[in-house]
């Protein structure tokens, strides 16, 4: 699968993730910030919880009319002069968009920040016929100089790294020869990508939201390098995931305003811009030809299951900055070009569960993630539903988990069986006992005593406690 970040199994890249300590505290650096960011700009806002309902109202009824509005997108896009092609394919988008720039001659492409682009690998399917293609989003440069780092974030793709990595990168990547302040290395990329963007034969964007009513797109970015690289080339393609469309500009108003908040914590970032076709014959700049990829690559299965909602996503990462899990782990560890809870849904239903089955189980439900959806995807009830179709429906659950399943099982239906192990407890588990904990468990339970430690069995049952107690006549 496309979207797929590596070979190495999950708890090896896990294991990584908790040895890193930079990476960690970069994370819980950023997650207080950007969560604090979207609280401060949730309260400013005010009825947080209605436009949250709002938001879910409009997404729910865009997915439920959805092939009533792409059709209507279709149709608008090709009235405004512009080309629609549906892909129901990671292979299929990729030979489309293959197709327009060898018909252009295009050489070196420049785009903008697109996670639907990463999910279908577009950049190594162009490369692979001869193209540069060029990362304008500050923080997707910095990674694909630094050897095609995948992004750790939705939002901040570029978020596990420091400013003196970053400074490494450039000078044995570009001959940079100044400090590590932010400043200076912002300067010195936006001087690199300038002349990228003079020179680009062609432009690649994502697509925020499409506004089905006009046949426009729209992007959200806060570097302006999106609205360079859809107005400097001849010609652009945008692409979009089939779910990623809204019915007209009111609904885009309040679905950005709420991107927006919930990303970064800002009212709006600094460019909202909404794109209608090719340029016309009164327009300065602009694109003289355009294309718009309407990307499936499974989401057509998700329709009408009990998985729907994920497709709510507005790819906000308001779930990945309160989660737990990915602050301790980082977004590498899901193996997946989506991190965090939304990952951890998404990944599985796109790519299968054979390459995502652990990340269902990488969450403590402590539904914090839910509570932050700016859509209210309930995603800690979808990661369970995910458990329970892995073992009901699929049989994933290994061969240690179901023995003991069935043990377990056993022995509390049965109180004869259940109170003899409660009592053997103790004493069985004493062997790795050590200062009141069992921190090295044996079998299925190594990898929860790897992070955790076990408590100690009690030498006393809950029913001899109560029993004692009710003899002694204790209140309390």
């Amino acid at each position: 699968m496309a979207m797929k970040i590596g070979n190495e199994e999950f708890f090896g890249r896990v294991d990584k993730g908790l040895k890193n300590d930079f990476m960690r505290n970069a994370m819980v650096s950023a997650q207080e910030r950007l969560k604090n960011g979207r609280l401060n700009a949730a309260e400013e806002l005010g009825d947080w919880e209605e436009w949250r309902e709002l938001s879910e109202e409009i997404r729910q009824h865009t997915l439920e009319n959805l092939d009533f509005y792409l059709e209507q997108l279709a149709n608008n896009v090709t009235a405004k002069g512009g080309h629609v092609f549906f892909a129901q394919t990671a292979e299929e988008a990729n030979d489309y968009i293959k197709r327009i720039v060898k018909e252009k001659d295009a050489k070196k492409i420049i785009k903008s920040k697109s996670m639907v682009t990463e999910e279908i690998s577009m950049n190594e399917a162009l490369e692979s016929v001869g193209c540069e293609v060029i990362e304008s989003d500050l923080g997707e440069y910095i990674l694909q100089i630094d050897d095609h780092d995948p992004p750790s974030h939705i939002v901040a793709p570029a978020l596990h790294k420091n400013k003196e990595q970053i400074r490494d990168t450039f000078q044995v990547k570009k001959g940079y020869q100044h400090s590590s302040k932010p400043e200076e290395l912002a300067l010195f990329a936006r001087e690199q990508l300038r002349e990228e963007f003079l020179t680009a034969d062609l432009g690649i964007t994502g697509c925020n939201f499409a506004v089905a009513e006009s046949g426009s797109i729209s992007l959200v970015t806060n570097e302006g390098n999106a609205r360079l690289a859809t107005s400097l080339p001849k010609t652009q393609i945008s692409v979009m995931g089939m779910e990623r469309i809204v019915p007209t500009w009111e609904e885009l108003e309040v679905l950005v305003s709420m991107l927006c908040r919930s990303a970064v914590g800002q009212k709006l970032t600094s460019y909202i811009t909404g794109l209608t076709g090719p340029k016309e014959a009164e327009d300065v700049d602009g694109p003289e030809e355009f294309h718009l990829v309407i990307v499936d690559n499974g989401r057509s299965k998700i329709l009408g299951t009990e998985f729907q909602s994920a497709l709510q996503c507005i790819r906000c990462a308001a779930c990945i900055n309160v989660c737990p899990i990915y602050r301790h782990i980082g977004g590498h560890s899901y193996g997946s070009i989506y991190p965090g809870p939304i990952g951890a849904v998404l990944s599985p239903l796109l790519g299968g569960y054979d390459d995502y089955k652990e990340l269902p189980y990488a969450s403590s439900l402590c539904a914090a993630c839910t509570d932050a959806c700016p859509v209210k995807i309930p995603l800690h009830e979808l990661l369970v539903k995910h458990r329970r179709n892995m073992v009901e429906e699929q049989g994933k659950a290994a061969f240690g988990e179901k023995l003991a399943m069935k043990g377990f099982a056993l022995a509390a239906s049965s109180p004869k069986i259940y109170n003899a192990g409660t009592k053997m407890a103790p004493s069985m588990m004493s062997p790795l006992v050590k200062d009141g904990k069992i921190s090295k468990g044996p079998g299925p339970v190594k990898p929860w005593t790897d992070i955790r430690d076990f408590p100690e069995p009690s030498k006393e049952s809950f029913r001899k406690w109560f029993k004692n107690r009710e003899k002694g006549g204790d209140s309390q």
